[in-house]
């Protein structure tokens, strides 16, 4: 032998090494482009889900029309517990939508982890003794009132507290329950009196 062949057997493993990695470039490239698209966990500063519930932690509150002290002031918010779901997020902020549909900055320490909700519909609602629309009927909820959210909703039922007496309620008729974002974004806040 002369030595010559020795480096053709390389090349050739070289050029098979090479093709390989194309194709599996092509294949990758071709897997992701194809895969449907999966929204990737989001990370917020605080760490929690967003959007997500919380309540208004004080009497008064000062929403504003962005996330500092220096951004006009929108409204003041005069309910102590009124659910709010936060839709954004910066380390000292945030972005709330509340039950009437406005949309404001406040700030985290202004907030609750107490998990309310809030009759939003004109009428009252019936609370029921079991999570069944034929159970024994326990109190009523009336419109604009705000009760604590003292278990999960679990199959479109949710127990709830307000003035010493707990009941169920379809999940579907309280405001605080639903995952999906409840304010339209992007348009500008509308000023309106709390």
């Amino acid at each position: 032998m002369d030595g010559q062949g020795e480096p053709r057997t390389n090349e050739r493993r070289k050029a098979a090494a090479l093709t390989f990695l194309a194709a599996t470039l092509a294949w990758a490239a071709w897997a992701a482009w194809a895969a449907p698209a999966q929204a990737a966990p989001r990370q917020t500063p605080s760490g929690q889900p967003v959007p997500r519930y919380v309540s208004l932690k004080f009497d008064k509150v000062y929403a504003r029309a962005g996330p500092g002290e220096d951004h006009r002031l929108l409204w003041v918010y005069e309910a102590k517990g009124l659910p709010v779901q936060v839709i954004a997020e910066n380390i000292e902020w945030r972005r709330i939508c509340d039950p009437d549909g406005g949309v404001a900055w406040i700030h985290r320490r202004l907030t609750s982890g107490e998990a309310t909700v809030m009759r939003v519909k004109t009428t009252r609602l019936a609370l029921h003794k079991k999570p069944r629309a034929e159970a024994e009927i326990v109190a009523y909820l009336n419109p604009r009132s705000i009760a604590e959210l003292v278990k999960d909703c679990e199959k479109g039922w949710c127990k709830v507290r307000g003035e010493g007496v707990s009941g169920w309620a379809p999940a579907g008729e309280l405001w605080g329950v639903s995952p999906a974002i409840q304010c339209k974004v992007g348009g500008a806040s509308r000023p309106r009196s709390r």
